[in-house]
C-alpha cells in the first residue's frame, strides 16, 4: 500500500483506485479456476498486491474532497462500507457453498465484487482539490516523526489486533465447552460487523460535532467494557458483549482514520498508507499473538491480552489532543 499510495500523489487519486480495484475484480475471476494450493496462493497474492491501491487512497481522497467539519461522517461511512463488505464476503460464499461448492462460491463472490467495481467506476466524482507532484517517499519520514500520527498508527495496530483475536479465537470459545454451538450457528457472528458499520458511521460525525479525543477515547472504553462482558461463561452475557466490543473497534477504526487525513499536512495518501500498515500488522503480527495467549490462558488469557492492547490504545488517545504539529502546546484545542 505505501509504494501504490505514493503513485495516487502522482497520477491521481481516481486513477489509481479504479485501475487498482478493476485489477483486483479481474484477478478475482481466475480464483475458481485453480486447480492447486499453489495456484491459489499464487492468484490470491497478486489479487491483494491489486487491491492495494484502493483502501489507503479512498482514505487521502475523503481528505482531499471533503471539508474538515464533515471528514468524520464521511470516513465513517466508508468505515461502515468496509465492514458491510467484510459481511458480504463471508455471507456470499458461505451460502453458495453449502448449495453448489467452494469454486462456484467464489466465483459468485468475483462476481458481485465485479458489479461494485462497476458501480464504484461510474459513480466516483472526479477529483476538485487534488494536485498532482513527484513520486517521493521523504514525506514518510515527515510522517513518522509526527508524535499525533504515530499515536494513531499505534491505535491502529492495538485496536486491529485485539479485534482480530477476539474473532479469531470467540469461534474456538463457542464450539468449545460449555456452549458447544453448531459451526453454522458460530460462523454468523460476522453479522456483528453490521452493527459496528452503523456505529462507525455515527461515530464520525459525533467526532465532527464533540471533538475527536472524545469520541475516540470512549470507543476504546466501550470495546474494553464490551470485551469484559465476554469472560463470563454466560451465552446471552457473550452475545451482547461482542456487540459492545464490535461497536467500539469500528468507531474507534473511523475516528482515527478520519483524524489522519486531517494531522497531515501533505501526502495524505502516504500517511493513510502508514496507517494501514499499522492496522495489517496489527490483524498479522496481533492476531497471531493472541492465538499464543489464547492456547496458554485460553479465554480468560485472551481477554487480558486483548484488554492491555486496549490500554495502550487509550493511553495514546487521551494524549492525542495536547499534541499539534508535533509540538506540545498548553491549550488543548478540538481537531
Amino acid at each position: 500500500m505505501i509504494p501504490v499510495s505514493s503513485l495516487s500523489e502522482r497520477f491521481g487519486r481516481t486513477r489509481v483506485m479504479i485501475v487498482s480495484s478493476v485489477a483486483s475484480a479481474l484477478i478475482g475471476l481466475l480464483v475458481p479456476l485453480c486447480s492447486t494450493f499453489g495456484m491459489l496462493a499464487a492468484v490470491r497474492t497478486l489479487q491483494g498486491l491489486a487491491l492495494a491501491g484502493v483502501p489507503a487512497v479512498a482514505m487521502a481522497y475523503l481528505a482531499d474532497e471533503v471539508h474538515r467539519e464533515h471528514l468524520g461522517g464521511a470516513m465513517g461511512r466508508y468505515v461502515a462500507g468496509t465492514g458491510i463488505g467484510g459481511v458480504l464476503g463471508r455471507l456470499v460464499p458461505g451460502v453458495v457453498t453449502d448449495v453448489a461448492g467452494w469454486r462456484w462460491a467464489l466465483g459468485v463472490t468475483a462476481l458481485v465484487a465485479l458489479a461494485f467495481t462497476a458501480a464504484f467506476w461510474l459513480l466516483l466524482p472526479p477529483s476538485r482539490f487534488f494536485r498532482p507532484s513527484r513520486v517521493d517517499y521523504r514525506p514518510l519520514l515527515g510522517h513518522l516523526r509526527d508524535p499525533g500520527l504515530r499515536r494513531l498508527y499505534l491505535i491502529a495496530l492495538v485496536a486491529m489486533a485485539g479485534f482480530v483475536t477476539v474473532y479469531n479465537f470467540m469461534t474456538y470459545r463457542l464450539l468449545d465447552a460449555p456452549f458447544h454451538l453448531p459451526q453454522a450457528v458460530v460462523s454468523l457472528i460476522a453479522v456483528m460487523n453490521v452493527a459496528g458499520s452503523a456505529a462507525s458511521a455515527r461515530a464520525g460525525t459525533l467526532a465532527d460535532r464533540t471533538g475527536r479525543r472524545r469520541v475516540l477515547s470512549g470507543a476504546l472504553l466501550l470495546a474494553a467494557a464490551g470485551l469484559a462482558l465476554t469472560l463470563p461463561s454466560s451465552l446471552p452475557l457473550v452475545a451482547v458483549g461482542l456487540l459492545v466490543f464490535t461497536v467500539g473497534f469500528f468507531a474507534t477504526h473511523s475516528v482515527a482514520s478520519g483524524w489522519v487525513g486531517l494531522r497531515a499536512s501533505g501526502a495524505r495518501a502516504q500517511a493513510s498508507a502508514l496507517y494501514l500498515f499499522a492496522y495489517y500488522l496489527g490483524s498479522s503480527v496481533g492476531g497471531t499473538a493472541g492465538g499464543v495467549a489464547y492456547e496458554h490462558g485460553r479465554w480468560d488469557g485472551t481477554g487480558a491480552y486483548v484488554l492491555l492492547l486496549l490500554a495502550a490504545g487509550l493511553a495514546a488517545a487521551l494524549t492525542m489532543a495536547p499534541v499539534l504539529n508535533g509540538r506540545l502546546v498548553g491549550k488543548v484545542r478540538r481537531e
